[in-house]
């Protein structure tokens, strides 16, 4: 079966989905980022195949998310580390990470808690506005066209008006 290629889509959400759409590749970048680097680590943790581990971790480098360093050579082994376009990514994940503890968690909370470095506190990510630094979520925005927009043909999320998308255009 042939992969949808969401990377040539007129929108933010679907060409990040192109990237870490699969589901195995946001957990192997939680774990490459919690310090889980080498292959055989990775597989073990994941209990992922060998071959899946291997095209994702080969389509992650490609992307230029993860980047792959030789670390023995006999055999030939590596080891991964995010690259900063990996490391942004990781801030996608704790937005991830909030949405499950709060509405998958259960009685036992969540399984991760995370210390803030500027403040020591333990905390959780909250999206603000970069101009004003309120709250914001969904339902505080309008949606704009941006400079990357497309023609009314691009559009693809509608709510049942033909050509007329969920707010004013796709994030």
């Amino acid at each position: 079966m042939q992969r949808t290629q969401f990377g040539a889509m007129t929108c933010s959400i679907a060409r990040t989905l192109d990237v870490i759409g699969e589901p195995w590749s946001p957990l192997i970048l939680r774990d490459v980022y919690a310090g889980t680097n080498r292959f055989e680590q990775l597989q073990r943790g994941l209990g992922i195949s060998r071959k899946v581990l291997t095209e994702r971790l080969n389509w992650l480098v490609a992307q230029g998310v993860l980047a792959r360093r030789e670390y023995s050579a006999r055999p030939v082994r590596h080891e991964y580390t995010l690259t900063d376009k990996g490391t942004e990514l990781c801030d996608l994940l704790l937005v991830m990470v909030r949405w499950g503890d709060r509405w998958t968690a259960g009685e036992a909370g969540p399984p991760v808690l995370y210390r803030h470095h500027a403040c020591g506190s333990t905390s959780h990510v909250e999206l603000r506005c970069s101009e004003c630094e309120r709250p914001m979520r969904a339902t505080d925005i309008d949606l704009l066209p941006g400079p990357g927009a497309g023609g009314p043909s691009d559009r693809s999320t509608t709510d049942g008006q033909e050509g007329e998308p969920h707010g004013s255009a796709k994030p």
